[in-house]
This record gives structure tokens, sequence and C-alpha cells, in this order.
């Protein structure tokens, strides 16, 4: 069983046509990076992902399973697709209260009945999966809001773990933070390999190569090229996809 599987997705914004037929998979446990230009419609397959492009204006047509759940359902409750398939934004959005607050959100939110113990074991487990738990064990009580960029960034991966989600989606996750930021980000992402299924967007080359498994190249809502990312970087199938990793546009 897959993680995702895309079938022959397209959007319009209104009359614009975002995505054409798009069909893509993502295994269990994979890193997937989304490629491509700005503008060719990776953050808004990213966003069909977890209902995000519910709005007016907005028709989707073909099929989406993410996480087990039928995405594009009518009857899909929403709020347990987003339970599972949880997003991280490219810019940190920590909730205006305190770290442990905002680990533990989530938890009181879909499983009010967890115990005070059991909460404490999910928040030291979840600051500890980023990294994050000998920085902020002795200000749990701090607002988030203060930690550094990269810290926010950790922060709001680490409100999504006490769920134990099925999908992570990153909607480029780095690109607010300095090279040592981006490099505890990708510590973190290697270090959740497996475990989680993770589709990123991001318009940084090297990123791709280094932490997925998966590269897929979007152009102009279509989507090109999927190929291990080792692959697709040395030897592309399609001009468009060798033009754009060397860099001739985009």
């Amino acid at each position: 069983m897959n993680a995702v599987d895309v079938r022959e997705l397209s959007l319009w914004y209104g009359t614009f046509q975002a995505l054409d037929r798009v069909s893509m998979s993502v295994k269990l446990g994979e890193i997937v990076a989304l490629i491509g230009p700005s503008g060719c419609g990776k953050s808004t397959l990213l966003r069909c992902m977890n209902r995000m492009n519910d709005m007016p204006g907005v028709r989707i047509t073909g099929g989406l399973d993410v996480g087990g759940y039928n995405a594009l359902s009518p009857q899909t409750d929403v709020l347990q697709l987003r339970r599972d398939v949880g997003m991280v934004f490219q810019r940190p959005n920590p909730l205006p209260m305190s770290v442990r607050e905002n680990v533990l959100f989530g938890l009181k939110l879909h499983a009010p009945a967890t115990s005070a113990a059991d909460r404490e074991v999910a928040l030291e487990s979840a600051l500890r999966e980023v990294a994050l738990w000998d920085q902020v064990k002795d200000a749990l009580d701090r607002p988030g809001e203060h930690l550094s960029l990269e810290g926010r960034q950790k922060l709001c991966i680490a409100r999504l773990l006490p769920l134990k989600p099925r999908v992570l989606l990153m909607d480029e996750p780095c690109s607010a933070l300095d090279p040592e930021g981006i490099a505890a980000v990708e510590e973190l992402m290697a270090r959740l390999r497996g475990r989680y299924t993770l589709v990123v967007v991001t318009h940084n080359m090297q990123q791709a190569r280094r932490v997925s498994d998966t590269s897929m190249f979007l152009y102009m809502g279509e989507m090109v090229e999927i190929a291990p990312t080792a692959d697709l970087f040395t030897s592309p199938r399609d001009e468009r996809t060798s033009r754009y990793v060397e860099g001739r546009f985009g």
C-alpha cells in the first residue's frame, strides 16, 4: 500500500488550470521532493493532499488517496484527514502559547482523554525527536514564538508528532532559515525517514538531492518526470527536466 496515490488530478482556480492530469505515488516511509519553477503547481498539489484548496472557485477532478483517506471525497472528515496528514509551512507558525501547549495542542484536541502522564511522555518524545528537548526542557512554559526561526520550525514539526501522522507535507520548510538551520532541519528529515512519509516542496536542488529518495519534476501544472533522485539529477529522461536541474531556467 502506498502512502499517497494521485490519479489524473486536475485543478482549476476559476478558469486558470493549475494542475493538468497529474499522477504520482509515494511509498510508505519514503521522502519525496517536488521540484519545479515557481508557479508550476508544486504547492497546489501539496495542498490538495490535506484539503487546503477547499475554497470557492476551485474545481478538482481525478483521484487522490492520502494516508488511507479518499482526500477528495465530500464524506471524508477533513479534521481527521489533517490529523493524519500534517502540514509544515514555509514560515514557522507556532501557536501563540507556550512550547508545552504548542506540542500538546493536537493531542488535547483529538485525544482529550489522554492522561497527564501520557501527555508528558508525548511532549518529551516529540521534542527529543526534533532535537529540541535539551534546548527547551527548562523553558517549556515560555512562548514558542521566542525560539529562533530554526527552533520554531522544529516546534511546528514536533506539534504534529504526538498524533502519529501517516504523512508529513512540507512546503519549502527551510526557505526562511540560515545555512545552520537548513542543515538542522535536513538532519531531522533524515531521522524521520522510514517512520514517516514526507512529501517536500523545495526550490533548493541541492536539498532535494541530499534528503529525498525520489524526485518529481512539475512544469506548468504537468508531472513531467518521476525517478529515483540520483537518476533524475544525473540522467533525466525529459529535456525539460535536464534544462531545469542544470539551472538553464526556473
